[in-house]
């Protein structure tokens, strides 16, 4: 389960804002990352990050929908799924695609 949240756009489509609990090697507290995804609903969202290994995936209410700024992010990436660590430290780090957060080698 995720916590997170959903906003939904003048066009139909969503942007979906997860917080995921990571399993890192390197950190026995474990990580948290915030991925963004756009899709044309939440059902077509949460398929897009569980294709992505992450399968026990749900979205249960809207407690921490994404910020304005979080929605340009996803919306002007090719891909349409962003992530970064949560809390992103600095402040300003990057987005990044899901697919190098497999590269990175963090178990899924």
């Amino acid at each position: 389960m995720a916590s997170g949240g959903f906003s939904r756009l003048p066009g139909g489509t969503v942007v979906v804002a997860l917080v995921l609990p990571r399993r890192d090697p390197d950190d026995p507290a474990g990580t948290a990352i915030r991925v963004l995804v756009h899709a044309r609903n939440r059902q077509r969202a949460l398929t897009r990050v569980r294709n992505l290994g992450f399968r026990a995936v749900r979205l249960t209410g809207n407690a921490e929908p994404p910020t304005p700024d979080e929605i340009s992010v996803v919306l002007h990436h090719p891909d349409g799924l962003v992530w970064r660590r949560c809390p992103a430290d600095p402040p300003d780090a990057p987005w990044q695609p899901l697919t190098a957060l497999r590269r990175a080698g963090l178990p899924g």
